[in-house]
């Protein structure tokens, strides 16, 4: 469980005092989740920025990192439950392997706001992620961008995502008072389909990975479209990255040899 104090309480139902209490000189304690496959390992975020590793067996911890911004939760991949991806504050999510922390596997992007949510498909091959921006993003767990983004007029922040057992729906809970409902294929028919409905269905995403490598295919495959708010700020951040990349790779270009 966790707490306003910097301490991750362990319980037993039966009992009315905690089992253990686990702490890292962290701050206040703001998300907590047990392994999947390892019931003894948890993970959990801090206000400090921090990302800790407790084994309930050993009492102690196990691997700590402090990121540049504060991670707002955690969740483990359910199919390879080594890995794990975080919700930061700097609009990214992070996927770690927990046996090689020091460089997370895959950084994933398109949000333009804080992440505040994230939540792994039964399958453990797509997760969602819920942000401050007001949009919902199904990601692949070995890909860098969305391939699927929702959004509403009226729909404000989200703080809370989740994926169906089945994997076939997606919920959100926003800062409206509302819970909403989602299709994790937003394509897919969902009444019944007929064989000839669904041969060609199935032929269709052949056609799709067959030329997906081409530029028309695949612009129209990663075009989404988004609220003007949304990219307006997706259009400053690329600005202010190749910015950035000219200045360091002029400072490079023009600096002293040896220096």
């Amino acid at each position: 469980r966790n707490s306003r104090d910097d301490c991750v309480h362990l319980w037993d139902e039966n009992r009315t005092d905690p089992v253990h209490k686990f702490s890292w000189g962290s701050d206040t304690i703001q998300c907590v989740r047990f392994n999947p496959a390892q019931a003894e390992v948890l993970a959990c975020t801090a206000s400090d920025r921090s990302l800790s590793l407790f084994d309930t067996r050993a009492q102690s911890a196990m691997h700590k990192i402090v990121m540049e911004m504060r991670p707002n939760s955690v969740r483990w991949n359910p199919m390879e439950p080594m890995n794990y991806t975080v919700a930061n504050e700097d609009h990214n999510l992070y996927t770690f392997d927990m046996r090689q922390m020091g460089r997370a596997m895959m950084v994933h992007m398109d949000h333009v706001s804080a992440v505040m949510d994230v939540d792994y498909s039964p399958t453990g091959r797509e997760f969602v992620s819920g942000s401050y921006d007001r949009t919902l993003r199904i990601f692949s767990t070995t890909e860098g961008r969305s391939r699927e983004v929702y959004h509403t007029k009226r729909m404000q922040r989200i703080f809370c995502v989740g994926f169906s057992l089945d994997a076939r729906y997606v919920l959100s809970g926003s800062d409206d008072m509302n819970i909403r409902l989602w299709k994790a294929e937003a394509s897919k028919p969902l009444h019944a389909i007929t064989p000839r409905e669904k041969r060609k269905l199935e032929y269709a995403e052949v056609l799709k990975d067959r030329f997906k490598h081409l530029p028309e295919v695949r612009r129209i495959q990663k075009f989404r479209h988004v609220p003007r708010a949304i990219h307006n700020a997706q259009v400053l951040k690329e600005t202010i990255k190749k910015s950035q990349q000219r200045k360091f790779s002029n400072l490079r270009s023009h600096r002293k040899p040896g220096s």
